[in-house]
């Protein structure tokens, strides 16, 4: 794998920073924003009513409470979780198969997630979350393993690439047929909302479970950087500082797979976002895994929080799925680094 010249450490942790305060001033920023503008102090005197406690006296609508605590907040929230769990897995993935094109969607890894989520509420006729989660991980490890097994050895971007769009396309196919087969329209369109991509429909009962997820698989993989330095730099690399390369990167896959699981099972399949932004952060702070890990996800929130905003507003008052606006950036992304690598 290519890297950017490293920054010095201290420059390196003083970038991350600064993503960290651009993500804490973000929400601020885009909740404001949507088919309903909500100016900020109603936004303030929203938020600040829902704190125990506090005597507020609430001088705005009840519509406006709605759309800033039940709608707009949750998903933002939910978004920036879903986006680093997102940006953290490529990151891994990409150090896993030694391989920059890496990364959930690319890799048909969403898709097998969307597949299993379809085939438990469908087929077995479940919407209890533990169990869509768990066919969603099966789903997304299972599209893993067999692109690894398609891709072979050498795992060049060619072969990764082919192997995850036929992987990614078979798990579509199969998904489609799945909602064809449902007798129940709206069971249909509760699935389709997986194929597409968006935070629409998240709310507070999603909140929590994402949130805990990618916080401990930011810090899981972060703990991880010297495994994921070790892989990316090659086996012998790895074996020569002690790591066993299969068994490192088997556990890396398990933990990897479930968060884009339930990333998928709560906000659909988002593409592109474990592929652009690991690129450009490396590029920012350097190829250290562990600050790595802990930029790509303070990063992916940035991203896909505005993407979201611009999803909301871009053909008001009707919304675009995210997932097609992550698109939409990245795959000329993809086709620039395929040409860099002369794939094709």
């Amino acid at each position: 794998m290519d890297h950017a010249p490293a920054p010095s450490r201290p420059r390196a942790g003083l970038r991350v920073a600064l993503l960290a305060l651009a993500l804490i001033a973000t929400p601020a920023l885009t909740i404001v924003i949507g088919s309903a503008a909500v100016p900020l102090g109603e936004v303030v005197g929203v938020l600040a009513s829902h704190i125990p406690g506090l005597d507020i006296t609430i001088t705005w609508d009840r519509t406006i409470d709605a759309i800033v605590w039940e709608t707009r907040l949750p998903r933002i929230i939910a978004g920036i979780a879903v986006a680093a769990v997102l940006g953290v897995s490529g990151v891994v993935l990409q150090a896993v198969v030694r391989n920059s094109l890496a990364e959930p969607y690319v890799l048909g890894v969403s898709a097998g997630s969307s597949g299993g989520a379809a085939f438990a509420i469908i087929i077995l006729g479940t919407t209890v979350a533990t169990y869509v989660g768990l066919f969603a991980f099966v789903g997304a490890l299972g599209a893993t393993l067999l692109v690894l097994t398609i891709a072979g050895r050498s795992q060049s971007p060619l072969q990764l690439i082919l192997g995850g769009l036929g992987v990614g396309f078979g798990f579509q196919a199969l998904t489609n047929l799945i909602i064809f087969s449902s007798d129940s329209p709206e069971t249909a369109r509760s699935v389709m909302f997986w194929t597409l991509g968006s935070l629409a429909r998240v709310g507070w009962e999603a909140v929590p479970g994402i949130v805990v997820t990618a916080i401990l698989l930011t810090l899981l993989m972060a703990l991880c950087g010297p495994i994921l330095d070790g892989l990316a730099s090659g086996d012998r690399t790895a074996q020569a500082v002690g790591i066993e390369p299969t068994r490192a990167r088997l556990l890396l896959l398990i933990p990897v797979s479930a968060a884009i699981a339930l990333a998928v099972a709560t906000a659909g399949g988002i593409g592109f976002v474990g592929l652009v932004v690991p690129h450009l952060v490396r590029a920012f702070i350097g190829p250290s895994h562990r600050l790595l890990v802990v930029g790509s996800a303070l990063a992916a929130g940035l991203f896909l929080v505005w993407a979201d905003a611009f999803a909301r507003i871009a053909f008001a008052p009707a919304e675009v799925p995210i997932g097609v606006v992550t698109g939409l950036v990245g795959a000329p992304f993809l086709i620039v680094l395929v040409r860099r690598q002369n794939a094709l």
